[in-house]
């Protein structure tokens, strides 16, 4: 396995005037899975790095740096690009599993740590402890540090970014439409059971449902019929809204399915759901741009 630490020359990406650093409360990803997750299931999906580029790299910021997790084919440069966005776990184990993925299938995968400046959930075992961290995060501060992991991939020379795609998992699946509507150099996303609507707050004041008419491209929501997360009827009026707005966008359904159905290491798996999701989210970016 290959790793590189560092791209430096990559700060030319920021004003002078943006480059006052402050300290990261998470300066390096975590290794394993997050103490949340535990015990982890035995069904759990491994990838492994043979034939990649595979490791943790640092995505400048204006104000320091965020870890990140990147893979790609080793051999080979100016893969399209694809932002795997995390749960609300942060980047652990299987959101790196995700990138190798990705990286088998020909792509430059990467995730970056979004929640980085406002603390690590990869130590804390009580779900409910996450979310004073997860709700901390504002979601300008993410649609920016997704911005600058598209500059550090383009810059890299691994990435094309001119094929860009985005998906997402539970925390991120809602981040995945909202990039959508912020990026217009996105080709496509895919959205994995992401919130369609929810509470408005100052640092979270837009839902997925708020931006079906604003989307710059394509996004592919997957979504699980025995969500008990995510009603039904959210997912029905998200796709009125899109169906309204002459959206290429659409989502899928399946009805036997739960949240976070594509998450091998935990009890909610259901591997034929997954298994589908999976080669609808690669012909979707096929399809749109992205591959």
């Amino acid at each position: 396995m290959k790793t590189d630490d560092r791209h430096p020359e990559l700060v030319n990406f920021l004003p002078a005037s943006a480059l006052t650093r402050r300290e990261m409360l998470v300066t390096a990803l975590a290794t394993g899975f997050a103490l949340a997750v535990q015990p982890v299931s035995a069904q759990t999906i491994t990838t492994d790095s043979e034939g990649l580029t595979a490791g943790e790299v640092k995505i400048p910021v204006a104000d320091g740096e965020l870890p990140a997790y990147r893979a790609m084919p080793a051999k080979g440069k100016r893969f399209p690009v694809v932002l795997v966005v995390q749960e609300i776990f942060g980047v652990h184990e299987h959101i790196k599993d995700l990138c190798r993925r990705f990286a088998k299938a020909g792509y430059l995968g990467i995730a970056t740590e979004l929640y980085a400046r406002q603390g690590d959930v990869s130590k804390i075992s009580d779900f409910k402890d996450l979310m004073p961290i997860v709700s901390s995060v504002p979601d300008a501060q993410v649609m920016s540090d997704l911005d600058a992991t598209v500059a550090w991939a383009k810059a890299s020379g691994g990435g094309n970014v001119k094929h860009l795609g985005i998906t997402g998992f539970c925390w991120g699946g809602r981040i995945v439409w909202l990039y959508a509507a912020h990026n217009a150099g996105l080709k496509a996303g895919v959205a994995w059971y992401g919130r369609i609507d929810g509470q408005r707050t100052e640092l979270q004041p837009t839902f997925p449902i708020d931006v079906a008419g604003q989307l710059k491209a394509p996004v592919l929501g997957l979504y699980g019929g025995l969500d008990k997360g995510i009603p039904l009827g959210d997912v029905e009026k998200m796709r009125a809204a899109l169906a309204a707005a002459g959206s290429k966008s659409e989502i899928v359904v399946f009805p036997e399915a739960e949240h976070g159905f594509n998450a091998d290491y935990r009890p909610s798996y259901n591997a034929a759901a997954a298994r589908e999701g999976w080669q609808k989210a690669l012909g979707w970016f096929r399809k749109y741009g992205a591959a």
